[in-house]
């Protein structure tokens, strides 16, 4: 195979898992960062090629740029594997220019963005069919009356820019177990200049998240997928699989391939679900 594999983000889990599946199976890898502090992912034996780019942020257009004049010396078209939201982010907004000179799965302009922001894809997920906790949005009629009624407490204050969220509060949520917490939870975001929705936690410890992990191809078939249950993760309850067991959940695929073929997916995705404790 002569097309290489180029992973942006070999500093993050996802990166050093897609140098190794790729490595193993011989196909020739290529890490790129900002930075090789920290990027663990570029010290593995199936990482033949490790590069300084400028970065993704502070320097796009050098970057992009880069990108560009590494490709034009392969023989044939790398393959770009976006392993971190961050690069997703970069990568999706000069697809179009991108995808002339790379392999790239996705081919529509916007979609990773519109699926990264939480609540664009809360609004997506229900117009497809698929469940999804109880939300409040800040400003909506009622608010804090909602959240006693519909919510309750404790509760998660959510980002709907996951990604600029972790980078300024190195947490993913807020939790607020009353509307003391709540209120200095918006308070902080606001602060910030960050966008929160409010969510009712779902019941049942980290062994009630299953996961969905699939690849569609260019026609936007879902060919291969797995199912997952989780038993542990990194923070407790709302954090990253630390723990997990494949396990074959037929509704799951049921329910989010249809969802993954409507939306036009294409390319690697994953999907969270939790079973309710007090309903199932």
């Amino acid at each position: 195979m002569k097309n290489k594999a180029v992973i942006l983000g070999s500093n993050y889990y996802i990166g050093l898992s897609v140098l190794r599946c790729l490595g193993e199976n011989g196909v020739k890898t290529v890490a790129m960062d900002y930075s090789l502090d920290g990027a663990y992912g570029s010290k593995s034996k199936y990482c033949l090629e490790k590069y300084v780019t400028p970065h993704y942020k502070n320097e796009t257009e050098a970057f992009i740029d880069y990108l560009i004049d590494y490709a034009g010396k392969q023989e044939v078209k790398p393959v770009l594997y976006p392993c971190h939201d961050s690069y997703v982010e970069v990568v999706d907004a000069h697809l179009d220019l991108l995808k002339e000179h790379y392999l790239i799965s996705q081919q529509e302009q916007g979609l990773w963005t519109r699926l990264m922001n939480k609540d664009i894809l809360h609004k997506i997920a229900q117009e497809n069919g698929v469940l999804v906790p109880e939300t409040v949005r800040i400003g909506d009629p009622d608010f804090y009356e909602r959240i006693e009624s519909e919510i309750h407490y404790p509760c998660i204050v959510k980002p709907v820019d996951s990604v600029a969220f972790v980078n300024h509060f190195r947490k993913k949520i807020f939790l607020a177990n009353n509307v003391e917490e709540l209120m200095s939870a918006i308070e902080k975001s606001s602060a910030a200049n960050l966008e929160v929705i409010v969510q009712r936690i779902i019941p049942g410890f980290d062994d009630h998240m299953h996961t969905y992990d699939a690849y569609l191809n260019q026609d936007s078939r879902v060919t291969h997928y797995t199912t997952c249950q989780k038993f542990r993760q990194y923070p407790i309850n709302f954090g990253a699989s630390v723990y997990t067991g494949q396990k074959n959940v037929p509704v799951l695929h049921e329910i989010v391939s249809k969802f993954l073929e409507a939306i036009r997916y294409k390319g690697f995705g994953e999907i969270e679900f939790k079973k309710d404790a007090e309903t199932v």
